[in-house]
Formats: structure tokens, C-alpha cells, sequence
């Protein structure tokens, strides 16, 4: 089975603490690690580099208007993430477990991923990108009960 940048990313997430793969100090051993376990060195740096580009966008500064805006997907975004995955984007922020602002960063590295984007890589992507976010525990608890507890998505 080939290994992509997901399921690099699912294991970090699944085995090691958020600071652990955050500090630039232990991705060097982390590295090591994962390509020990069997992962390869490409999708691994990869994944790194998935993970920098997540604490980059995190301190970019979102502006948006008041009240609730619809989000219009471009062209690329569109053939990228199906109808149902931005259903499913659509209904965790309905229910205010996701913000405008953590919207954009889920769809921006959606869009970072090389694999295709299915409902369950888009579920990781939002654990992991609400994982990243100051003073969103509780949410990320409704979602992680979401990926891991409830079957699919019925919207």
C-alpha cells in the first residue's frame, strides 16, 4: 500500500502529542521515526512541510465581514473537493464547531494535500487543523467524536 502524506499525518496525530511534531527540534527524530516505521522519506517531508504551512496560516491575519457570508468555491477548489466534502465543511461550521476563519485554513490545506480528497481525508484535516488552533478543545472534542464515533456524514 502506498503511504501518502495523510496517513503520515494520521499517524502523527494518532501517536504523538501536537507539540511533539510542532518543535523543529524533534522533526529531525521524528523523521527518523517515521521512516522506520515504514513510512517513506518523500511523503514524510511532505507531511512536514503540510504542517508548516498549517502554523504559517494560522498567524496570517483573516478578515471577514459581519455576519454569515457564503463561502464560494474557485475552480480549483471545486474539482478538488467534492459536493459532499464541502457539505460536510458547510455543516460543522452551521454547527459552530468550525469558524470562517478555520474554514479557510481546513480548505487551504485541503488543497496542499497531492492525494485525492475524500469525506474521510477531509475529516483528518479538520481534526488536525482545529488540533492547531488555541481555545478550540471543546470543538475539537464534538469533532473528534464525529470521525471517530458516528458513522458517515448525513447532510
Amino acid at each position: 500500500m502506498k503511504e501518502t502524506v495523510l496517513d503520515v499525518l494520521m499517524y502523527l496525530f494518532e501517536n504523538y502529542q501536537e507539540g511533539e511534531f510542532s518543535d523543529a527540534e524533534n522533526q529531525d527524530t521524528l523523521r527518523e521515526e517515521l521512516i522506520a516505521a515504514g513510512f517513506p522519506g518523500e511523503e514524510v517531508g511532505h507531511a512536514f512541510t503540510w504542517l508548516d504551512g498549517l502554523a504559517q496560516q494560522r498567524q496570517l491575519p483573516l478578515v471577514f465581514g459581519p455576519g454569515r457570508a457564503m463561502r464560494l468555491y474557485t475552480r480549483e477548489e471545486t474539482a478538488r473537493i467534492s459536493t459532499e466534502c464541502r457539505g460536510f465543511i458547510m455543516y460543522l461550521e452551521q454547527l459552530g464547531i468550525i469558524t470562517q476563519e478555520m474554514r479557510e485554513l481546513i480548505i487551504d490545506r485541503l488543497m496542499a494535500l497531492t492525494e485525492e480528497i475524500d469525506l474521510e481525508r477531509v475529516k483528518w484535516v479538520c481534526l488536525l487543523v482545529l488540533m492547531n488552533q488555541p481555545d478550540a478543545e471543546e470543538a475539537f472534542g464534538h469533532l473528534e467524536e464525529m470521525v471517530y464515533y458516528h458513522g458517515e456524514f448525513k447532510h
